[in-house]
């Protein structure tokens, strides 16, 4: 799927596109995008043979596209939600999106009738949505603003299990068997998914600032065994629930300008933070408007990308990790005197598996 060839290289495939000041990294730009701000992006799993993507946006709207060998992106399909759209997953077969929404709703989307259901309920906007595929249960958990955690059997109106949280949750990922849950306050849980869900450690935040979005890691064996946790400041920590050695857990500094006019560094935010599939390494979204592919275990930047015109929201790698996926959009981190009406959103697709490969050990 999506050789080097097709999507980044120009051997058998039409030129790339020009850079411009939108798209200077000549990138794969997926078209009609989505015309607010794009708050959530994921790939379709390894039991779907084609890739599609599905974003959601502030516009209220989910969309759906296919992306091809050669790059160029068709769109499939459009849902609409009674506000913003906050979060987006797949179910494990490919069938079914989830779409969590600022109406406080969360619906399915079934993509072969092209019909939706509303599947979960909270009482303030719902933040996350993660799909749990456990060997002897299914459901769909969502976090919100309501400082409750809910995991819905789906089929039934009320939820499975309720967790009250501290706060609000801001952010949360699922790799079975762990969960982990990022609030307001800087609060950290970490849950145990196996029988059924319950909370397996609280962890005291190794950022002094607001966590804005976090990402479970795997170790060698594939067995999921710590979290990148990443900030408005500017940093990122990679923490293990049971490390081995307390040095295993350590922050950098990552989306910071280089040059320090008038002795001040400019300091943007961490929007969202994904794991290579294959190879462990990770990449970093900021507000600064640039990606950047890192090597935890060598403790190393790999690549960083060319600013774009506006913040990078989010971003995510296809099943394989041949495919890495960002979204430019306003993020409204400087406020809403810098949103502007005329940049338009865009998302874009990059060959990646090369860029991503671990540092070589000398």
């Amino acid at each position: 799927m999506f050789n080097q060839s097709a999507l980044g290289g120009t051997a058998g495939f039409g030129t790339a596109a020009a850079p411009t000041t939108a798209n200077p990294m000549r990138d794969f730009e997926v078209t009609s995008p989505p015309d607010d701000s794009v708050s959530s992006l994921a790939f379709s799993p390894p039991t779907l043979s084609q890739n599609f993507l599905v974003a959601g946006s502030w516009d209220n709207n989910v969309r759906c596209w296919e992306v091809e060998q050669s790059g160029k992106t068709i769109p499939k399909s459009l849902q609409t939600m009674q506000g913003p759209v906050l979060d987006v997953c797949w179910s494990d077969d490919g069938t079914k999106v989830f779409m969590a929404s600022c109406d406080k709703m969360v619906k399915c989307w079934d993509l072969s009738s092209n019909q939706t259901i509303q599947v979960a309920m909270h009482d303030a906007p719902v933040k996350t949505c993660h799909w749990i595929k456990a060997p002897t249960y299914s459901c769909l958990m969502t976090g919100s603003w309501d400082k409750t955690l809910k995991f819905w059997d789906t089929r039934t109106a009320n939820p499975m299990k309720t967790i009250t949280l501290l706060e609000r949750c801001y952010c949360a990922d699922v790799d079975y068997p762990m969960a982990v849950v990022g609030t307001a306050s800087r609060g950290l849980i970490v849950y145990q998914l196996e029988g059924g869900p319950s909370e397996f450690k609280r962890i005291e935040s190794p950022l002094k600032y607001q966590h804005r979005c976090v990402s479970i890691f795997k170790d060698k064996k594939g067995t999921p065994a710590g979290f990148a946790l990443g900030s408005v400041e500017g940093r990122v920590a990679i923490q293990y629930v049971s490390p081995q050695n307390p040095k295993d857990n350590f922050t950098f500094k990552c989306h910071r300008s280089n040059g320090t006019p008038n002795g001040y560094q400019d300091i943007f935010a961490v929007n969202d933070i994904s794991f290579h599939p294959a190879h462990g390494t990770l990449a970093t979204v900021g507000s600064d408007g640039r990606f950047s592919f890192w090597d935890k275990d060598a403790r190393t930047k790999l690549k960083t990308s060319e600013a774009m015109e506006q913040s990078i929201t989010r971003c995510c790698f296809n099943n394989n990790g041949q495919i890495f996926a960002y979204s430019v959009s306003y993020d409204w981190s400087k406020g809403h005197e810098y949103y502007n009406l005329q940049k338009k959103n865009y998302i874009f697709l990059r060959s990646c598996y090369e860029d991503l490969k671990p540092r070589a050990k000398s």
